[in-house]
């Protein structure tokens, strides 16, 4: 009884008076709809008309909604939730990785020798053999040649003699290049690592053929050279496949907004076309990363919110203070347990940071800052209270600043986030998918009190915005979601879950504070009358089923401005 008066209350409240207009052009009938809005939690169908959800309540309250022109649903107890928002993913490098070699489930080295070897034997002679995904933390045994747990690349370049090769750590953050790739990049003994970089030698000065973080620019714009030299048609019909295998991928899981993690001012041209010729099938919102002179000059110029009728905005920036764990790339306050006299690397220096967060300042833009070890966090958070502090004017909270990944923070640290008001944009998947190597990395104490520490930061009053790194890992919300609620290994180990979400909060932080990441909790983030129709269809109640169900939730629909985009049973549309 109290479900039916909420239901009609927040139907008739309203549309009183307006009868006329009591008409859909699509509605979902008896299912089980989590709303994520207070007013009314749960109810059992939607009505929209247009692009804009109109009416949500019981379904003999929805089927008046319905006329001869309505598209009817009946999703038979299926879950509608607010579309997925993907709060940090990397949009082409997705769609790259679909298309290159995946080298994610390869379980040693030897396997992507000959993943890489089969590849060459069907390249054309100089054309470049691109490869994501390893991790030589995850191959069950090491390579029988290896410095750290790297590979030298003596293997790959014998099976690779006439064709570059660049396969890229799954964190993105260190690659491994073949001879053949070194000399066109003109890379030798005598090379020095750059500011911010590395070119991995051994302890006799040997060059191993891995390069990280900046270091990896050396071997990338060779890549980039060549990829330059293509016809221009051509150049663009490789970027488009690239966002279609995005798309498509993004939209059968579910995923309705899309948050890119940084693109150049070139990039985002080629989605300004797509934009322009309605090829964009899901909301693009982009960071821009691109050189600090560069963004001095074009900022004012780029900035697009709501462009190609709603489907792509440009209002962040994005920059990087450290690198990644796993390639021992993040920075912290203290030594690698498994690395004595080794903090890991400032990729950018604090000063260029606080230059890039006057121009965001100044240009109304959104900072976005990379920061994976605890002494980059830090670094990051001083630079935004200077920042602040700078302009008394402008409440920090209005800003919606963001520190990307967030994932080793101190004890002292950790209230800074709430207290400015700065979004903690983290991935769930990151804490089970790290958590073999954490302790190994970072010694016990500091793995349990400062690793991924959702809970602490969630009672603080941070928010929390999730997603997957795409391609750094799969752009899979339900696997996301079943991190963050479980912290649950592959192997079943919990890895330190008091840090858990609960699920509604894991279910928040992957839709209203996406939205609310992103500038955009006014017109989605819930299922409200008067906000935009981006919906997801589940096979089951990821709030309510047995934890060890969760990973069997199947994605039946996406929906966004009222169309149906992905149906399980017909793909993409």
């Amino acid at each position: 009884m109290k479900y039916k008066l909420l239901s009609l209350l927040f139907i008739t409240g309203l549309f009183m008076g307006c009868s006329e207009n009591k008409h859909a052009d699509l509605i979902l009938i008896n299912g089980n709809v989590i709303t994520v809005d207070e007013n009314i939690p749960r109810a059992e169908a939607v009505a929209v008309r247009n692009d804009t959800i109109v009416a949500v309540g019981s379904t003999s309250d929805i089927n008046d909604y319905k006329t001869d022109k309505t598209k009817v649903i009946d999703i038979k107890g299926a879950t509608v939730i607010p579309g997925f928002i993907e709060s940090h993913a990397h949009f082409l490098g997705t769609g790259k990785a679909l298309l290159n070699l995946d080298l994610s489930k390869a379980e040693n080295w030897d396997e992507i020798i000959a993943m890489v070897s089969e590849a060459a034997d069907k390249a054309l002679p100089g054309e470049w053999i691109i490869g994501r995904g390893w991790h030589q933390e995850k191959w069950v045994e090491p390579p029988m040649k290896n410095f750290n747990g790297y590979p030298y690349n003596d293997q790959l370049s014998r099976a690779t003699q006439f064709n570059p090769v660049m396969l890229v750590h799954a964190s993105g953050h260190a690659l491994i290049a073949n001879k053949e790739a070194m000399a066109i990049a003109g890379v030798n003994e005598n090379t020095p690592s750059p500011e911010g970089g590395d070119i991995v030698r051994d302890s006799s000065g040997v060059l191993v053929g891995v390069f990280r973080e900046n270091a990896m620019q050396l071997i990338e714009k060779a890549y980039e050279k060549a990829f330059d030299k293509l016809p221009p048609q051509k150049r663009y019909a490789i970027m488009k496949k690239q966002a279609e295998a995005a798309m498509n991928n993004a939209l059968q899981y579910g995923i309705t907004m899309f948050y890119d993690a940084g693109s150049d001012f070139e990039t985002i041209d080629f989605f300004k076309t797509l934009a322009d010729s309605a090829l964009l099938k899901l909301r693009l919102n982009v960071m821009v990363y691109d050189n600090y002179d560069k963004m001095k000059k074009n900022l004012p110029d780029y900035k697009l919110l709501d462009y190609g009728n709603g489907f792509l905005t440009v209002r962040g920036i994005k920059q990087f203070a450290d690198g990644a764990l796993g390639s021992r790339g993040a920075w912290m306050l203290e030594d690698y347990s498994d690395m004595p006299g080794w903090r890991g690397m400032c990729v950018t220096s604090p000063n260029e940071i606080a230059k890039v967060a006057e121009l965001a300042i100044r240009n109304g833009y959104q900072l976005c800052v990379h920061a994976i070890g605890d002494r980059a966090n830090r670094e990051v958070l001083n630079i935004y209270e200077k920042t602040f502090k700078k302009h008394p004017e402008i409440d920090s909270h209005s800003l919606r600043w963001r520190i990307e990944h967030a994932q080793h923070l101190t004890p002292q640290d950790k209230p800074r986030f709430a207290k400015m008001g700065i979004i903690a944009a983290m991935q769930g998947i990151h804490a089970t998918s790290d958590a073999p190597f954490v302790v190994e990395r970072l010694g016990e104490k500091r793995a349990r009190t400062e690793s991924y520490c959702w809970r602490d930061l969630i009672n603080l009053g941070t928010i929390i915005a999730n997603g997957t790194d795409s391609p750094v890992e799969k752009l899979d919300p339900i696997a996301c979601f079943y991190a963050s609620v479980t912290r649950k290994t592959k192997d079943g180990t919990a890895f330190y879950p008091e840090q858990a979400m609960t699920r509604e909060e894991a279910l928040r932080s992957y839709t209203i504070n996406g939205a609310y990441a992103a500038f955009k909790d006014k017109i989605l983030g819930s299922i409200t009358p008067g906000k935009l129709a981006d919906l997801t269809v589940l096979s089951q109640d990821i709030l309510s089923v047995p934890e060890d169900e969760i990973l069997k939730t199947k994605i039946l629909y996406t929906i966004i401005d009222g169309k149906v985009v992905y149906e399980r049973n017909g793909g993409v549309r």
